[in-house]
Parts: structure tokens; sequence; C-alpha cells
């Protein structure tokens, strides 16, 4: 009797035992837990607006934007030497047009808010062209100076979000632009 209350209590410690070394043991879980990718972390750190494009879109506004910059370098080596003509030609180049307006309205399409300030970047650029017709520095200038501010304002409300063609036709009901005009 002895033996078997032994043999009982071995069994008991033992499974308590086991029983406390498993609760004071971490908790695993099956699959480990994955960092976020420094550009996931980016973007949930850069708090503006998000513009979904698909691919072939963003890279067509990246290159624009870095013709929009060549165009201002235009403009401020014109005002410099006093071309007029090269400075509305640099204007009129990025200046509002229909089809900037169809490009901007196609771009914003899943961004409520950006065609607008776009479209109000273009316009404001016909301001610069105006003012070199006239020969008038001081308005090329203030004209200039404006352009800018746009440019600053948008580039700190927006920014790229990269997206396949399947959330691009959830987030706009319009299906992929690449299956319009390809440009």
């Amino acid at each position: 009797m002895i033996r078997i209350v032994l043999l009982l209590s071995l069994a008991l410690v033992s499974l308590v035992s086991l029983v406390w070394m498993g609760a004071c043991r971490p908790e695993t879980s099956s699959a480990p837990e994955t960092p976020p990718s420094a550009a996931e972390t980016l973007d949930r750190i850069d708090l503006r607006a998000p513009v979904p494009l698909l691919p072939m879109m963003a890279k067509r506004q990246k290159e624009n934007m870095r013709d929009h910059l060549l165009a201002v370098r235009e403009i401020v080596v014109g005002f410099a030497s006093d071309d007029f003509a090269a400075i509305e030609r640099a204007a009129q180049r990025i200046g509002f047009s229909e089809d900037k307006r169809q490009m901007c309205t196609q771009m914003g399409a899943a961004a409520p808010g950006f065609t607008e300030q776009a479209l109000a970047f273009h316009h404001r650029v016909d301001g610069i062209a105006d003012a070199a017709r006239e020969r008038d520095r001081v308005r090329v200038l203030a004209q200039l100076g404006a352009t800018l501010e746009t440019c600053t304002a948008c580039h700190s409300t927006w920014k790229q979000q990269v997206v396949d063609v399947a959330t691009w036709e959830r987030l706009t009901s319009t299906g992929s632009p690449s299956q319009e005009k390809r440009h």
C-alpha cells in the first residue's frame, strides 16, 4: 500500500512539474512573426494621403514630375537671361491642356481631391506663361513662386500607392487604364 501511495505521489509530483514547467515557458506561436518590411514601415509613418496607381501610371506620374522640374529649371534659366520666349515655352509645356485634364483625372480616380489639386497646379503655371508674354519680370517671378507653393502643397499632401489591377478596379470601378489608350 505504501508503494502505491509513493507511486501515485511520484506520478502526481511529475504531472504537477510538467504542468508548471509548461506554464512558465514563454508562449510561442506556431508561425514566427515577420517584422514589417522597410516599405511597410515607411508607408505606416508617412501620413500623407495615398494616390492609388497601377505600376505604369506611377512610372508615368514620376516621369511627369521630373519633366515639371526640368520646365521650372528652364523658366529660371530663361528668367536669368531675360529670355521670355523660353519662359513661355517651358510654362506652356506644363500648363493646362485637355490632355493634362484627362491625365490628372485618370491619376486621381481613386484619390478624392487629388485631381482638383493637380489641375490647380497646371492652371497656376499658365500665369507664368501669361506674365512672360507680357515681358513682366516681377509677375513671372511671383507666378513662379505661387506655382512652387502649389507643388509643395501637393507633395506634402499626397504619396503614390502602387496597387494591382484588382485593387485599382475595386477602387475606381472603371477598369484598368491599360485597357484604354496607352501612352
